[in-house]
């Protein structure tokens, strides 16, 4: 094993691991495949993730992550409540298709670790109500949306759209017509926030 010029970092880990994945999938991707495409012994990986489970969980949060910090950046935004909350939507329907439709087999490694990782991604999904819930907010401030509870109703919005962006759906997202179905929802949930 030839020795890296490289700092190890998690960061770097993390790079390799995806790739790996990529290459060899969730089932037969090990630690050891990860150190050999990093240049160093499988524990150097473990010096930075202390199990195999804890670097496929940190995979996952990564892959996550990058998802929420993007759509964190819309729901931030100082604008009207709606255009927000169409952009917030339509940039997670978005990323989960292009995701789907670009690399499909680290989409399917996606899909097994994200079930192995259940805590990881319900912490996501909670983020990502969060944000909406700071969308349907302002939306109440401002006098533009009703309701009762703007974390139920981003709760409900979240759930509403999900045909949109939940990997069980993913099957769905290359049909003719799925943009103009989302355009459709989307102006339903607007007209009933709208009161």
């Amino acid at each position: 094993m030839a020795p890296t010029s490289e700092t190890l970092t998690a960061e770097r880990i993390l790079e390799a691991t995806e790739e790996v994945l990529r290459r060899h999938g969730p089932a037969k991707a090990t630690v050891v495949d990860v150190a050999r495409a990093l240049g160093v012994s499988h524990g150097s990986v473990y010096r930075h993730f202390r199990t195999k489970a804890a670097l496929r969980e940190a995979v996952t949060k990564r892959w996550l992550d990058r998802t929420s910090e993007a759509l964190a950046g819309i729901a931030a935004e100082d604008r009207d409540a709606e255009g927000r909350l169409r952009d917030w939507v339509r940039t997670l329907s978005g990323a989960k298709r292009r995701k789907a439709g670009d690399d499909p087999e680290l989409f399917a490694t996606y899909r097994v670790l994200a079930k192995e990782n259940g805590a990881v991604v319900s912490r996501h999904v909670t983020d990502l109500i969060d944000q909406l819930t700071r969308i349907v907010q302002a939306g109440l401030d401002a006098g533009t949306f009703t309701a009762r509870d703007a974390r139920a109703t981003a709760r409900a919005l979240f759930h509403a759209t999900c045909r949109f962006h939940k990997p069980v759906h993913a099957g769905e997202w290359d049909q003719p017509g799925i943009e103009d179905d989302l355009e459709d929802v989307l102006d339903l949930v607007i007209r009933g926030l709208r009161g």
